[in-house]
């Protein structure tokens, strides 16, 4: 039976999660993958990324039935990231709790409540932290089942299932867990589990795959995605420099997480108390297929949310060792308070005022920018002659000009080289579509959707988008603190040289 001081520190660890992640929620659909998945509420359809594949299907469910209390698929999706923080927070400390002692239950708490990384994901409409929630609340009821309590086996089953159904990935990262802690059961018991596992898969699979229109439709998106992204610098087809680099990739990402906790394992020096070497093992079958994936197949800096189905176990880990440096270490206890009150505040300030993409900074300049041009773009041309042309980016791209100005066709360059020829998404009216050939016939100019001010990169870009233009096709214009590039709708076939334009190639 939990004590009232253990409690009370969930209370209380609990309540400062929820408080933190409401106060400094995202307003906008922040990644254009937050765009996906509030497209896939509307209508789910994997073949035009409505979400992108594999499709996310219970974390798209989760949000319909989300947004039928708030009414906006930003706060809902947001609502679904911080309810799963505060149930990732109760996990971890009870694990730490049960593997340690309160001490290390309550540093593991803290490194939670003020990751930078846990913080910023606690607040935008990603599936990362409802990802990283599933994988705390498998891991511990796989140790149970690795203890040899048969009463947690059918939950850790049906969670596994459950899991793979929010982000797929996490039935490949967790699978091996799975079936190493099953591993001393008996055969009915791991039948059973077994049952449970496939019934749970399919119970979100299969409508999944009727509302994708298909396994040929589902797959074939799927893989088209894989080919794209993923699939370019695999271990298999790039340099051993490319998995060296997400190696260190994955090393800044640990430090991006934890922030000035991540020195922590320099406090395993001053250990005392014995460890048990199966918490050691049952650790690394947790970890290991999630860092080998991220070392050697794929993984991006933007998408640092992905080493967040790790956090359970790292925090325990590092809250054990916190805990060991606090009882040991030769200083006084208020100095070790300053320290800790220290790393708090720096790690406050790396999530508040940093210039990375994950900052409460950068998601309000974000915000502030795509306010502005949702207000101005209407004044340089209107929706009724005036098509926009965006690009390929996760923050004021393709996703967010077709979502937020939806009285516009909005195409993305570049087009897509597929198998049966070139296609182009569009969106309007919210809904995305892969077209043939561009409907230009009712349109007179088209105006390129502009990309962050802080998009280092962009006006070489721009520049090389315009060069696929014959001289002095485009017009800039700046309004209202905006720049936008313009020019007439029959130029466009020199940026979409693959897809029917429906009109006729100028010379």
């Amino acid at each position: 039976m939990m004590s009232r001081r253990n409690l009370t520190d969930l209370l209380l660890l609990t309540g400062a999660v929820a408080a933190t992640r409401f106060l400094f929620r995202s307003h906008f659909l922040y990644d254009l993958d937050s765009v996906d998945f509030a497209l896939g509420m509307r209508r789910f359809d994997p073949h035009v990324y409505q979400p992108h594949p594999p499709g996310y299907f219970l974390y798209i469910c989760l949000g319909r039935l989300f947004n039928t209390i708030f009414h906006d698929p930003n706060l809902a999706l947001v609502a679904l990231s911080i309810l799963a923080s505060c149930g990732l927070v109760l996990v971890i400390y009870q694990m730490a709790l049960e593997w340690f002692d309160q001490r290390a239950a309550r540093f593991a708490g803290l490194l939670f409540l003020f990751s930078p990384l846990a913080w910023f994901h606690g607040t935008v409409a990603l599936t990362y932290i409802v990802g990283a929630f599933f994988s705390a609340l498998f891991g511990y009821l796989c140790w149970h089942v690795d203890r040899g309590r048969p009463g947690f086996l059918l939950p850790a089953a049906i969670v596994l299932g459950i899991a793979a159904g929010v982000r797929p990935s996490s039935f490949v990262f967790l699978l091996p867990l799975f079936l190493f802690s099953v591993r001393r059961t008996t055969l009915p018991g791991k039948a059973l589990a077994s049952a449970a596992l496939l019934l749970t898969l399919a119970a979100w699979f299969v409508p999944m795959i009727v509302a994708s229109g298909g396994l040929k439709s589902y797959f074939g998106a799927l893989f088209m995605l894989w080919h794209l992204v993923p699939g370019k610098k695999t271990v298999w087809n790039s340099s051993p420099a490319t998995s060296i680099a997400r190696a260190f990739t994955i090393v800044f990402i640990y430090v991006l997480i934890f922030g000035a906790a991540s020195f922590a394992p320099l406090g395993a020096r001053l250990r005392k108390t014995p460890i048990d070497p199966q918490k050691k093992r049952f650790t690394l079958v947790w970890i290991a297929p999630a860092l080998c994936f991220f070392t050697f197949i794929f993984l991006k800096f933007v998408n640092s949310g992905y080493l967040l189905i790790l956090f359970a176990p790292a925090s325990l880990w590092l809250g054990f060792w916190i805990s060991e440096w606090y009882a040991h270490a030769a200083l006084s206890k208020p100095l070790k308070l300053a320290l800790i009150v220290g790393c708090a505040a720096l790690n406050t300030l790396l999530f508040l005022d940093s210039p990375l993409y994950c900052s409460y900074r950068q998601v309000r300049r974000f915000e502030a920018e795509l306010r502005s041009i949702q207000a101005t773009l209407p004044q340089v041309g209107p929706p009724g002659n005036t098509l926009i042309v965006s690009f390929d980016s996760h923050f004021l791209g393709f996703r967010h000009a077709g979502y937020y100005l939806p009285d516009y066709l909005n195409v993305e360059y570049p087009e897509l080289k597929l198998a049966g020829g070139a296609r182009v998404f569009a969106m309007q009216g919210r809904d995305t579509r892969l077209l043939r050939t561009l409907p230009l016939a009712s349109y007179t100019r088209f105006v390129l959707f502009p990309l962050p001010g802080n998009a280092n990169r962009y006006p070489e870009y721009l520049m090389k988008v315009e060069d696929t233009f014959p001289a002095h096709s485009l017009q800039t214009i700046r309004f209202n603190g905006q720049t936008f590039v313009t020019g007439p709708v029959s130029d466009l076939p020199y940026l979409f040289p693959g897809v029917d334009p429906g009109l006729k190639r100028m010379p």
